[in-house]
């Protein structure tokens, strides 16, 4: 299926037609009206946008109205309109590529869920290992923090603290499967994202970094994935800090702004609007007001490939089957006498997603501190990054007092 897209400003009369109004009307006013129908009638002006992907030579631009497709079937390839300097494409510059994870399945080409058409190049996954993309700051030699971003985000939400901690510590970002520049297979093609799966995939990614010992810091609703992968490596964490991470009952029902990508049919074609599936999703969830710059970066991936969206509605599959399990068992883990890693929970009070109800009950409870941010909402590293970074580096070096 091509997806071409037009734009076209072209003004077309079709008919002789002439409104009643004109026929009673001054002779002057007739030709008037009849000279502009004429300039229309002949009147041609196409409009064609140069995208640009980051995957593309210098010279492989192409025009949304060209004959042959550059896109996927679904989403047309760019994001970009115009040669200018690109927010996406300046954080892209910033990481790298590193390779964890074995692709499991039978090696077939990728096909769009709806229409069972084989999907473009950008949405094809790796037939090895996955690619996974990370930024890092700092010195290799230093303590290593990992920033994992929460549900649905990217590693760029973590650009105002990786600085923040590059002095003193080893910073490592990365985008989870499915999301930013990293491998979005589709389902049934080498990965199903399944919440076991993300915690076996968490744990090639941190055996692939080479870390010895190693302190986590994980947001919003992927907390619980990486809680149990904690809970099975405790001897390899120093600290663990969760930022409104989904700790109650009732936080293991997913807000209807995410829910809504579950749902059949319906989900496929919400995933797939980049509005939708990024800004959203991002603005709905707290105070946090989005620059135009940061959008452009969130809306790529969606803009770039439909494989995004397929995945955004996969994983939203998954966390509404098997997120009220995992968010019981990771209560479970870190209320157990036998939780031995020094656990914070950073709390924005602005979170529109998740109430702050049972919070500070349960963490004292548990006996894991508790740090509050007054203006920050769910995506705490997008509110208030540089106050997040200043806690982070006080925490892991035990130097902050509450």
């Amino acid at each position: 299926m091509a997806a071409i897209l037009h734009f076209s400003s072209s003004l077309q009369l079709q008919s002789s037609y002439t409104p009643p109004f004109l026929t009673k009307s001054p002779p002057t006013l007739r030709h008037s009206f009849l000279k502009d129908r004429i300039l229309l009638q002949t009147t041609r002006r196409s409009i064609a946008f140069t995208c640009q992907s980051i995957n593309d030579d210098a010279d492989d631009g192409y025009l949304l109205d060209a004959p042959v497709s550059a896109g996927d079937g679904f989403s047309f390839s760019g994001g970009k309109y115009s040669d200018g300097p690109n927010p996406a494409d300046e954080w892209f510059k910033k990481g790298k590529f590193m390779k964890a994870h074995p692709v499991y399945g039978n090696g077939e080409k990728a096909k769009d869920p709806i229409f069972g058409l084989t999907m473009g190049g950008n949405s094809q996954a790796s037939t090895d290992v996955f690619r996974w993309f990370c930024v890092e700051s700092g010195n290799a030699d230093k303590p290593s923090v990992i920033l994992i971003h929460g549900f649905p985000s990217q590693a760029y939400s973590y650009r105002k603290v990786l600085p923040l901690l590059s002095k003193d510590y080893h910073a490592i970002a990365f985008d989870w499967l499915g999301f930013g520049y990293s491998d979005k297979p589709q389902p049934k093609y080498g990965f199903d994202y399944t919440l076991d799966e993300f915690v076996s995939a968490l744990e090639s990614v941190i055996d692939e970094l080479g870390v010895n010992k190693v302190s986590l810091v994980v947001q919003g609703y992927f907390a619980p994935i990486v809680v149990k992968y904690a809970n099975n490596h405790q001897e390899k964490l120093n600290d663990l800090i969760l930022l409104n991470p989904p700790l109650t009952a009732k936080h293991a029902n997913l807000p209807s702004t995410l829910s809504i990508f579950s749902n059949f049919l319906l989900g496929e074609i919400f995933s797939q609007d980049p509005l939708r599936a990024s800004d959203k999703t991002l603005t709905s969830c707290g105070p946090y007001k989005m620059k135009e710059d940061d959008a452009m970066v969130y809306r790529r991936p969606y803009l770039t490939s439909g494989s995004s969206g397929f995945a955004l509605n996969a994983i939203s599959r998954a966390m509404k089957k098997e997120l009220k399990n995992y968010v019981e068992e990771m209560r479970k883990i870190l209320m157990d006498d036998d939780w031995k890693v020094k656990t914070s929970i950073c709390w924005g009070q602005r979170d529109r997603w998740l109430d702050f109800d049972g919070v500070e009950d349960f963490c004292k409870a548990a006996k894991h501190r508790l740090v509050e941010l007054p203006m920050a909402g769910h995506h705490v590293q997008e509110d208030c990054g540089e106050e997040l970074g200043n806690i982070i580096a006080g925490l892991v070096g035990r130097k902050v007092r509450i």
